[in-house]
């Protein structure tokens, strides 16, 4: 993996814990068949054509909302029982 291409990766997605899920997830896409997203005039190892990608902007991701942000959750109260 080259290291000028990570750092232009963590430019744009700046959490590394996201970005090596990124790659990996992406990385096994390449290699199942999917074509790159950049053309190379150089043979590109499939971790260094993910990292090309997300630096150029070609890869995405959205993150799920955190558990901070989202609403509590709803109680409901346990359905009352007659004992007759």
């Amino acid at each position: 993996m080259r290291d000028d291409y990570l750092k232009a990766a963590l430019k744009t997605i700046t959490d590394p814990n996201i970005l090596v899920n990124v790659v990996s997830r992406r990385v096994k896409q390449l290699r199942r068949g999917s074509r790159p997203l950049v053309v190379s005039l150089e043979k590109l190892s499939a971790e260094d054509t993910a990292l090309r990608e997300i630096s150029e902007g070609k890869i995405s991701y959205e993150a799920e909302p955190s558990d901070e942000t989202s609403p509590p959750p709803v109680w409901n109260d346990p359905p009352k029982v007659e004992v007759a």
